[in-house]
Formats: C-alpha cells, structure tokens, sequence
C-alpha cells in the first residue's frame, strides 16, 4: 500500500507518518519545507503552499491512499480582513486541486481531515452533533472545509476514487499547541484559574486516537465515501479537564468557582468571546457511527493521553 500524507511537518501529519511505517505501508510525505520532525529515511516531497495551482502529478504518481491532513488554520491575532478568501484558497480550492490530479493519477482512495466546525461552534445540552445535521459553519475556516468536503463528495460520485471524510473536534497529544498547551503550562506552575464552577460538556479526541482511526479508514470498505464523526466517547466539562491534567501531572488544580457571567462579561469587553464561548459551551459530537460501521474503538483513554502529553512538557523543562 502507498500512501501519501499531506502536512508531513503537522501535529498529525507527523505522528501519522510514524504509524504507517509500523504497519508497513510505503509513505510518501508533504510538506511546505523542510523539518527535522520528518524522519530521515522518508520520502519527502516539498510542495510549497496549498493552492488551486499546486503541481501534484508528480507526487501522486503510483499512489494508492492520499490522507489530506494540510491545511490553513487559525492564526491568533489575525485581521479578519480576507480571511474567507484566504482560507478557500488552500482549504477548498487547494484540496479540490490535489483531489482531481489525485484521480488523474488513478488514486483508489482520498481522506479528507475536516473538522467539527463544519457543523457549527455549540450544541445543546445532551444533543450531539451527528453526520447528518444540516451544517451551518459559522467562521471562515469552517466554511471552507465545508466547501471542500462538498467538492470532494461530488468528484465522488463523478469519478471511481473514493472519498473519506473525517471531522474531529479539538485534538491533543504530545506537541498540542495555542490554548491547549498554554493551558496545561497554567496547570503545571500552579496557577490559580477562575474555572472551577463550569458545568458544560465538551468532545475531544486524543491524536493516538485520531491517527488510529485514520489508518483504520485506509483500506476498510465500509468507509468508502462515507463521513466521521470521531471523538475519545469521554466528554468533559472545562472543569473536569482541568482536573484531569492536574492529575497528569500529579497536582492539585487550583480552580477558584467564579460565576460564568462575570466571566463572560469581561471576555466581551477584551473582545475575547470566541475564547469564552470555547471555555464555558458545550460542543459534543457522536462517535457512534465510527465505533459501529468500522468496528472501531480508542487505543487510549483521555487521562492517558494526558499523561503522555505531560510527561512531554516535564521533560522539554528539564532539557
């Protein structure tokens, strides 16, 4: 099996990487540049920035299972200015791009890594989202994944490559950046946080997790032109993931139970809603069809995953 894994350098792509020389397959890697994190005896190919225009003949070339993992994502502080078009010029048109060239080159099989955010920020209390929702993206970035999975379902249903859609929420695991790292460091330094009264619930999916079920769609029949859900099936409120990574590091989280409207309040005046919304809401999805359809469970459990993530951020501080 040749596969080829796009965003090679990325937080998944790496560690994707790694899983699929253990199973044996021929990996074929991607990237922008260049970068230490790609093992030395890997095929790598730098293809530069994503777009519409990407040359990939040459890449695809004799290539069994593309997994699209690259992507443009949120960049923290960033004018808002654009940035639809920006995020459809890599996320929709660039991956459009590499999907058409991809079945010129007679590829059998191309996953897509989408994201939650396709179906929108917030669920209600014991609703989770599910495959079939109506999906309303209701930021840039979610709008253009959105686009792209409806591009790549009609070259589908137009072409004999098979498409495979994957949606996870938020991912962590050893190398986890933005939010959650920063988080994690406030927990380890002991750091008094206002977080200790939220009562929502919120889906993650640990990075073994995710990367497990993406080999799992490589070749399973069943997940021909299908779309996923995908999560750890352990969902937490802020407050008991807080917890949870004290325990990783074998600490005691010192979590103060301010009321969430005050919170709230002084989130709106720092123009930090988006924050607020992601601390004290509930975003659950349902997993069940990937357990079911494709026989597929966890490798690892959240407090596990925690751990691992842990025991990473403790030795970088004493190296």
């Amino acid at each position: 099996m040749n596969v080829m894994i796009t965003g090679a350098t990325g937080f998944i792509g790496r560690n994707l990487i790694e899983r699929c020389q253990s199973k044996g397959y021929d990996v074929r890697a991607c990237a922008r540049t260049q970068s230490s994190n790609i093992p030395q005896n890997i095929d790598l190919h730098l293809i530069g920035n994503i777009l519409n225009n990407t040359k990939w003949s040459d890449v695809v070339r004799g290539i069994d299972v593309v997994i699209h993992t690259a992507a443009r994502v949120h960049i923290m502080g960033e004018s808002a200015a654009n940035t639809l078009t920006e995020f459809r010029s890599v996320n929709t048109a660039g991956t459009l791009n590499l999907a058409r060239q991809a079945v010129k080159a007679g590829v059998k099989r191309f996953i897509f890594i989408s994201s939650i955010k396709v179906k929108g920020e917030e669920t209600q209390p014991s609703q989770p989202f599910k495959e079939d929702d109506s999906s309303i993206p209701t930021d840039p970035y979610g709008l253009s994944k959105y686009e792209a999975e409806q591009g790549l379902l009609k070259l589908a249903q137009e072409t004999d490559m098979e498409v495979v859609i994957i949606r996870p929420p938020l991912v962590y695991g050893p190398g986890v950046k933005a939010n959650f790292s920063t988080m994690m460091k406030w927990i380890n330094k002991g750091i008094p946080l206002p977080f200790g009264s939220i009562d929502n619930k919120r889906s993650l999916v640990a990075l073994d997790n995710l990367v497990s079920f993406i080999i799992r769609c490589i070749d399973h029949p069943k997940a021909t032109n299908e779309i996923f859900l995908i999560s750890d099936g352990e969902d937490v409120s802020t407050t008991e993931l807080l917890q949870k990574v004290a325990k990783a590091f074998g600490k005691k989280a010192f979590l103060v139970p301010v009321p969430i409207w005050i919170m709230c309040f002084f989130a709106k005046l720092l123009g930090k809603e988006d924050v607020a919304n992601r601390l004290f809401g509930s975003l659950q999805v349902d997993s069940s069809k990937a357990r079911e359809l494709l026989d597929w469970r966890p490798v690892i459990t959240m407090d596990e995953q925690l751990k691992k993530i842990a025991d990473v951020i403790a030795m970088d501080k004493n190296t």
